[in-house]
């Protein structure tokens, strides 16, 4: 079978399992997810021994060790895609929602009622817990799922997929609910994007080069954020300490995730007492920084940051810093070099937190908090499929509700169009 015919045949497969998943009712979905959960714990050394290989592979292949850590699972970052499964599970079915009722002069009720989109196609790089992610809360949601990961985690993939279906057939839901391309050939995507009768969706999670080229060659709807260039900024009247934890969490707790700030802008009146304080907290981290000719008045030793360093998604330990003279030119400097996607405040000025509030237009806006808070996790969702900048169906972290569409039922007793 050419590869062509390979990627219909797995999205027709998907196609088909989605009418029987939709079918499920709460309880049924639940009992499968609550499964996987356990399977995963008993099964343990068998998804860590595949993570090791792929580990092994990755240092072959040169990747940085920011996106090591990305792949790398241990014990603890197992617990942590259980208990995310178990979280899902416990979540309300977002399917059959009545969203609206109304009655009509002439009789006739109307409901707006949530449903599945359908056949969800999910690409990816090296995140192997995105897989449990998207394959937990498009099940929740009643909808298939298409899943291509980077070759970087090939082998864990194919490790949790495979306890996905064990569960499904467990059930006796059709396995396909949950597909995995197996194929590493880059023109399986090509062949997938082209299929808009059988895919409802896709969502590409990774890289600006990955998004930009689904975007381009994709028949189907796509669902995107093109980078993550995080700003936080440090207000006059901000608490130093608090400042300087958020900093120091937002940069250095996993510097390889679209939500890890990528530029610190600090006001000009505390930028004397804060910058020495945070840099030297920054260093100890490992994190190089790079600043405004302002900053390395007061930092001698850092490099310049250019216009280019203001757009750059650096996705590692390093971090561009500008002194601003005001909470408008941090905003100007957001509207100017951000993403949409995520963008803090740390101040104990109410009316500033509302000004900035109000003119950051992101999909996520942080007052005196991380932005490695913006996640489907944090916000209470169970895991997430994905964050989207676009303002089209779903903005920023993307739950359950983001998986759904939904239908009108018109219910009357004879009624017609005069």
């Amino acid at each position: 079978m050419n590869l062509k015919k390979e990627m219909f045949k797995l999205a027709k497969g998907a196609k088909e399992a989605s009418i029987s998943l939709a079918k499920l009712d709460s309880g049924a979905k639940n009992r499968i997810l609550r499964d996987v959960a356990k399977r995963i714990k008993r099964r343990s050394s068998f998804i860590l021994a595949a993570n090791a290989k792929d580990i092994r592979l990755a240092r072959t292949l040169g990747i940085s060790s920011a996106l090591c850590d990305r792949l790398r699972l241990d014990e603890k970052r197992l617990g942590v895609i259980i208990n995310s499964l178990v979280a899902v599970a416990n979540l309300a079915d977002p399917v059959g929602k009545t969203l609206m009722k109304w009655r009509r002069p002439n009789g006739v009720v109307i409901s707006k009622v949530s449903v599945p989109l359908g056949v969800v196609a999910i690409i990816y790089e090296a995140r192997p817990n995105v897989t449990t992610e998207c394959a937990s809360l498009c099940l929740k949601s009643g909808n298939s799922v298409i899943l291509r990961g980077g070759k970087e985690a090939y082998h864990t993939n194919k490790a949790f997929v495979t306890i996905f279906k064990e569960a499904l057939r467990g059930a006796k839901v059709p396995d396909a609910a949950v597909s995995f391309v197996e194929v590493l050939d880059h023109k399986a995507v090509d062949h997938l994007l082209q299929l808009d009768e059988l895919i409802n969706v896709v969502i590409p999670r990774g890289g600006e080069g990955l998004i930009r080229k689904v975007v381009s060659l994709s028949k189907i709807p796509v669902i995107k954020h093109y980078k993550g260039i995080c700003h936080l900024y440090i207000d006059k009247d901000a608490d130093l300490k608090m400042a300087e934890r958020l900093v120091v969490n937002a940069k250095c707790q996993r510097p390889a995730v679209c939500n890890a700030m990528e530029t610190l802008l600090v006001h000009r009146s505390i930028a004397r007492r804060f910058l020495p304080q945070v840099a030297r907290a920054l260093r100890t981290k490992g994190c190089v920084i790079k600043g405004c000719d302002e900053t390395r008045k007061i930092l001698k030793t850092i490099g310049r940051a250019t216009v280019k360093d203001w757009a750059t998604e650096y996705l590692d330990l390093i971090l561009s810093v500008r002194v601003v003279s005001s909470v408008d030119e941090a905003i100007r400097h957001i509207q100017a070099f951000g993403s949409a996607h995520t963008d803090g405040i740390v101040t104990r000025n109410r009316g500033t937190a509302r000004k900035f509030m109000s003119e950051v237009d992101s999909s996520s806006v942080m007052v005196n908090c991380s932005t490695r808070l913006s996640d489907g996790f944090q916000y209470g969702f169970g895991a997430e499929i994905g964050i989207s900048t676009d303002k089209l169906h779903a903005r920023g972290p993307m739950g359950l509700d983001g998986l759904t569409s939904y239908k009108y039922v018109v219910e009357g007793n004879g009624q017609i169009r005069t």
